[in-house]
């Protein structure tokens, strides 16, 4: 996650906000997953029975479909012992006075308050299963911004949320797309209406506190026509020997000449799983931005998509990973242009090293009907020792004979010139790499609002540490 230009007082050697709280569930549904358990939280939750058949009919699913048969080894993953619904507080708070102490001390430290203040036109903090904190400036919800925890607006908007719950990412997805629908818990919930431009980040912090949780949440961004938005979310969890699972569900709806950037910056600890299922749809002259960065986790499968459903729809994915030790990122994205003159741009930064596994997982898929499109797909790795691996694995469908497809991949290591050069001028062959290394992830920090880009590359230079022997 990114905070807020933190002092390090707090930080453990292992892990940056590998901290853990003291905090005891309210709630908790125990160990495993059973279709009473399902049904045990949308009781749980007060929700209508449409909302519950949905659920059961993905918990079905869920238990047919087998694991995903390609990437990183899942088989450590035992879904018997995820405690899948834990509920730390018994409401969500709109004045960051009424969360409990122990609580917003955690948020607290990680930045939430302070970035509110500063950069934010609004905030969520997610502890375990659920929001725990809820706000929107008066100024941005005056004009018409609704910007909640999902299952609040399940409650206060339940003909927007039946209206697009599931319409992207359904059960049939794949195993995880089923169990977040099954057991999904909190999440964000954004509408911004035609005309609207939420000038300034709308954000939400994710935490996961326990061992051997599962945290679920449930995303949906609506974006009228000829609106904007920039929505910015992090993440981080404790280390634990137990392993912990975060497989979130997220579907954003761009309109007709609206415009949303999507940023993810996680920073989970090495036994967090990370599985996650997210689509966007841009209509005619849309553009969907995804900014992805992920730092940490056990295991992280995400692969961020876009439909380009209308004319001259634009998708861009840029995404930044970082693999050390037993880390294994398979990321990427897919790209469906569906309507002529669309145009997509993949940019895929990784560094491995000590035995990372970077991997860049994309298809790009132009329809017969996708005239005169184009795509550009560039991924780049650096490997900074013989234990790490890298692989790119593209999967380019085009059906038409006259669209545009251009591919490129480059792995290198640190360049001995470039650190002989710098080196030259005075600086360590540690602080020689580290430069390389902030100028490699440039453009995917140059997206970022300054403060945010501040932070990634303390985390960045957090994970070099001891890089150099």
């Amino acid at each position: 996650m990114i905070p807020i230009d933190k002092s390090i007082e707090h930080l453990n050697d292992d892990y940056e906000y590998g901290f853990k709280d003291d905090v005891k569930p309210i709630y908790s549904t125990g160990d495993g997953l059973t279709e009473d358990i399902v049904r045990e939280i949308s009781a749980q939750k007060h929700e209508p029975k449409w909302m519950l058949d949905i659920r059961l009919r993905a918990f079905k699913i869920f238990k047919k479909l087998p694991m995903p048969d390609f990437g990183p080894d899942l088989s450590d993953l035992d879904l018997s012992k995820i405690r899948y619904f834990q509920r730390a507080t018994d409401s969500v708070s709109r004045s960051w006075d009424d969360v409990p102490d122990d609580i917003k001390n955690t948020f607290e430290r990680i930045g939430v308050p302070e970035a509110e203040r500063k950069y934010l036109a609004g905030a969520e903090a997610q502890y375990e299963s659920e929001a725990v904190y809820a706000n929107i400036k008066k100024e941005f919800a005056e004009m018409g911004i609704i910007f909640c925890d999902t299952d609040t607006a399940l409650q206060e908007h339940p003909d927007l949320v039946k209206e697009y719950f599931g319409k992207l990412v359904t059960p049939q997805m794949n195993k995880f797309a089923a169990l977040n629908t099954a057991v999904w818990s909190g999440g964000v919930f954004l509408y911004v209406p035609k005309g609207v431009h939420a000038k300034i980040p709308i954000q939400a912090f994710f935490r996961i506190n326990a061992g051997r949780t599962g945290q679920f949440e449930r995303t949906l961004i609506i974006v009228d026509e000829d609106a904007s938005v920039n929505y910015v979310e992090g993440c981080t969890a404790p280390s634990y020997s137990e392993d912990s699972l975060h497989a979130a569900d997220v579907e954003v709806f761009v309109k007709k000449n609206a415009f949303c950037r999507y940023t993810t910056i996680q920073n989970w600890s090495d036994n967090v799983y990370s599985l996650e299922t997210k689509r966007a749809s841009a209509d005619e002259n849309a553009t969907m931005e995804w900014v992805d960065g992920n730092l940490g986790s056990k295991v992280t499968m995400k692969y961020p998509s876009i439909d380009l459903n209308g004319p001259y729809a634009n998708g861009t994915m840029l995404s930044i990973a970082f693999a050390s030790g037993d880390i294994f990122q398979d990321t990427g994205c897919i790209m469906r242009h569906h309507a002529p003159h669309t145009s997509s741009n993949v940019v895929s930064k990784s560094i491995c090293k000590d035995g990372g596994i970077c991997n860049y997982r994309g298809t790009i898929r132009m329809i017969d009907k996708a005239h005169y499109s184009k795509s550009h797909i560039e991924c780049d790795t650096i490997i900074m020792d013989d234990d790490s691996l890298s692989d790119t694995i593209p999967h380019n469908d085009i059906n038409n004979g006259d669209s545009e497809i251009e591919h490129e991949a480059k792995v290198s290591k640190i360049s001995e010139t470039d650190l002989y050069y710098l080196m030259s001028r005075g600086l360590s062959e540690s602080q020689a790499t580290k430069m390389i290394i902030m100028g490699f992830i440039e453009p995917f920090s140059n997206q970022l609002p300054m403060e945010y880009a501040m932070e990634l590359n303390k985390l960045i230079d957090y994970q070099m540490e001891d890089s150099v022997g």
